[in-house]
């Protein structure tokens, strides 16, 4: 095999891994395990996938895809909206929000030194259903949904 043959098909194997690797990070089970390893931490019970709740997700996200607004669908749903460029996934979104959790304090149920309500949506112990979706919007950047069944973040209580 020639020289040029044998780097083809390296090049070839690179880009199939690479791409293997960002579509590894949107999977349904991929939102789950970053999901679901945010809640053990903290003691809450798994969260299942939902196709109804992923189907209202990728709906609201299509819409957005022309402007990537982070614009809440006001639906029935719990939410979450992220954004990013480059190869910013949906384990990307759910990392960003479940980073929150430094400013969460569960003593006083607040947000204290930044923004904790994406976190505290996360690890909603009453929520169970979850559905996520990622679209590429019209800017180059990716703008990621995930909905929760029930909602959770209500005032005055607490997520776990």
């Amino acid at each position: 095999m020639s020289w040029s043959k044998i780097s083809s098909v390296l090049i070839s194997l690179i880009t199939l891994a690479l791409t293997q690797s960002t579509l590894a990070q949107n999977s349904p089970q991929d939102y789950l395990n970053a999901h679901n390893a945010a809640r053990a931490e903290v003691g809450v019970g798994p969260l299942t996938w939902d196709d109804t709740v992923a189907a209202y997700a990728q709906n609201y996200a299509s819409q957005r895809a022309g402007d990537c607004a982070m614009q809440h669908s006001g639906g029935p749903y719990g939410e979450n909206l992220a954004a990013g460029s480059g190869d910013f996934t949906g384990v990307n979104a759910v990392q960003l929000w479940v980073n929150e959790k430094s400013n969460y304090d569960h003593n006083s149920n607040s947000c204290v030194g930044g923004e904790c309500l994406h976190y505290t949506q996360v690890v909603w112990s009453n929520s169970n259903r979850l559905g996520c979706a990622r679209v590429q919007c019209s800017n180059g950047w990716w703008f990621v949904t995930c909905n929760y069944d029930p909602p959770g973040n209500y005032v005055g209580q607490r997520p776990y």
